[in-house]
């Protein structure tokens, strides 16, 4: 079996490169006229209303998907919540995202966890939990402690991700570094393989100014270092039903210039996607 190989990056707003360079924000509909799927991280900070959801619906054709981010709360960024509190915001959110859930158009819920969360039995025991109150939606886990990737314990975590039916994110970031990770692409859930490409800008992960959002993710991605990962997509074994590529290195405004150029070189046809604007037409 070959994957199903998508692409696409996080929010639809900040790729003037699909919109012939304008300078405006590109729209839902814009974006799916070239890609099919986007991430969105509002439900991180709140949830939306379901009517907003229900208005992303109507500007996407019917293939195509959204990987929402789990809510702050449930990925333990906010501290000290009673299990109780947890538990409910679970519950609220899975009626809030009921219309992705209903038209087949969640691709996956994204637990981006934070720092402290290590390989600890709590943290552990903790995405049993998230299990548990999910139910059967689709869930990936991106972490952000190098104790998950300490000999001995990656693959138990592998193994655990597997059980549990999570998809373990593949995040590519600046290596060698305290506060990162290894890019690690294994297929743990066999519908679902991802990887998240945050650029690998050394200085601007490690900044602490109050500009660290801008910078961190100020990286392009080289023709070689795109070769590298479709080697590796093409290479892994066993092969998922779909490997999705989500490019976050933004800043400068390179997610979807290198979005497209690894589509290119990979040779993939993306389907189901919006029918071209008549001033898109000539774009690529």
């Amino acid at each position: 079996m070959t994957a199903k190989i998508t692409m696409g990056m996080t929010t639809w707003t900040e790729h003037p490169v699909l919109i012939h360079g304008e300078q405006r924000p590109v729209t839902l509909n814009e974006y799916a006229q070239h890609f099919p799927t986007v991430e969105v991280d509002t439900f991180f900070y709140a949830l939306p209303q379901m009517k907003t959801i229900q208005n992303w619906l109507t500007m996407v054709p019917e293939d195509f998907q959204f990987i929402v981010k789990a809510n702050q709360g449930m990925t333990l960024h906010k501290r000290n919540q009673e299990k109780g509190e947890v538990e409910q915001l679970f519950v609220q959110y899975r009626r809030t995202i009921a219309p992705l859930v209903a038209s087949g158009q969640l691709k996956t819920i994204l637990f981006q966890f934070p720092p402290y969360f290590d390989a600890s039995v709590a943290d552990i025991d903790y995405l049993k939990m998230v299990r548990a109150w999910l139910g059967d939606l689709p869930v990936a886990v991106e972490l952000r402690n190098s104790s998950w990737y300490q000999p001995g314990v990656v693959d138990a975590l592998v193994s655990y991700c597997h059980d549990l039916k999570f998809t373990l994110v593949a995040a590519d970031e600046p290596h060698d570094q305290v506060t990162t990770v290894p890019f690690k692409l294994v297929t743990t859930n066999p519908d679902l393989v991802m990887l998240r490409l945050h650029g690998r800008n050394k200085r601007g992960w490690a900044s602490q100014g109050q500009n660290w959002r801008k910078t961190r993710t100020l990286y392009k991605y080289s023709d070689q270092e795109l070769a590298e990962f479709a080697r590796q997509i093409r290479e892994l074994a066993p092969q998922p039903r779909e490997v999705c590529v989500i490019f976050n290195n933004n800043s400068g405004k390179d997610a979807a210039p290198n979005a497209l150029a690894l589509q290119k070189m990979m040779g993939v046809q993306f389907t189901g996607l919006a029918p071209r604007s008549p001033e898109q037409l000539d774009l690529f």
